[in-house]
């Protein structure tokens, strides 16, 4: 496909929340396809589906606080030639419902979109237990599935039109309040294939959701007025990665900072170093991320600083990994 990607000026909020477009596209999508099925865990208020549910009652399946038996569900659904999009709270679409999604959606090759909400940190207030920083580790391990991490809405309604037309199980992380913009509306994306936001020379932040992306954007804002020039990839796609933009990057700047929110742990920055390993360009590489901790309780704010995940704390890392070149 041909991409169209424009980056927006200036990374401000925006207007809608990411949860009113998920539900707006899931409405396009029914209209065009009679097959497109939303189904729940008794979150439909959670993620704003009502307006959906008042179009298309009879395909919206709330299957209640079961969120391993909805993955059965999908499977099932899929069986017959729907095409299920699967919502719930990120650690319950992944860590409750694994062996469900491992078995019942991929390994009998069904045709899923599981959509996991609230991402790491931007989980706030429902605290510890419903905070992952797994989820995309437990997904990522999932043979032939694909891993979604959208930075903004903009990417989110691409890859949930782009995925109406595809097959196979895949993954998506979702933010429910409003992200960063990050790129301007009709933007489309190749899934696979990681957006180069600002070019450099001294080093590359790889960063993937709508915590992180931003805060690299601004990291390397950081860094330039202190004269050192950082390349900012966008790896929406954890899986499959592209290896080709990180053997670029290591090539190209020496130097590789990830940045993730979420564990660092078999996340971003493990298939990073997976491809740089194995690469004929082995460069020093650090990591922001979650450092093998577990969610708490607090304000976003706090809970960026409290793990690590600020673009000052991204500038430092990178400060340090160029050191090492």
């Amino acid at each position: 496909m041909t991409n169209n990607i424009k980056i927006a000026e200036a990374q401000v909020p925006e207007a809608k929340e990411m949860r009113k477009v998920y539900t707006e596209t899931m409405i396009e999508l029914a209209d065009r396809n009679e097959n497109i099925v939303a189904l729940d865990a008794d979150l439909t208020s959670c993620i704003g589906m009502g307006p959906f549910i008042k179009k298309y009652p009879e395909r919206m399946f709330n299957c209640g606080i079961q969120e391993a038996n909805m993955m059965g569900v999908a499977a099932g659904l899929s069986a017959v030639g729907k095409i299920p999009y699967v919502h719930t709270f990120g650690p319950f679409a992944t860590r409750r419902s694994f062996d469900q999604v491992f078995l019942s959606c991929s390994y009998t090759k069904s045709n899923v979109r599981i959509i996991g909400s609230d991402p790491g940190v931007t989980a706030m207030y429902n605290g510890g237990t419903h905070m992952p920083f797994e989820d995309l580790a437990l997904m990522r391990v999932v043979p032939e599935m694909t891993v979604l991490d959208p930075s903004d809405s903009t990417m989110l309604k691409d890859l949930m039109i782009q995925m109406a037309d595809l097959y196979g199980v895949f993954y998506v992380r979702v933010l429910r309040k409003s992200a960063t913009q990050i790129y301007k509306e009709g933007s489309t994306f190749e899934i696979g294939k990681a957006v180069k936001i600002r070019e450099g020379k001294d080093a590359t932040i790889i960063a993937n959701g709508v915590i992180m992306v931003p805060n690299a954007i601004k990291a390397a804002e950081i860094l330039a007025e202190k004269g050192i020039s950082v390349r900012v990839l966008d790896m929406f796609t954890l899986k499959p990665i592209d290896k080709k933009a990180i053997i670029e990057a290591s090539k190209d700047t020496g130097a590789i900072v990830t940045a993730e929110n979420h564990n660092v742990i078999n996340g971003l920055a493990s298939a990073v170093s997976e491809v740089i390993v194995e690469s004929d360009y082995l460069v020093p590489m650090g990591k922001v991320g979650v450092m093998d901790r577990f969610g708490q309780v607090g304000s976003l704010n706090y809970l960026i600083k409290e793990y690590g995940l600020t673009a000052e704390d991204i500038v430092k890392e990178v400060e340090k990994t160029i050191k090492r070149k």
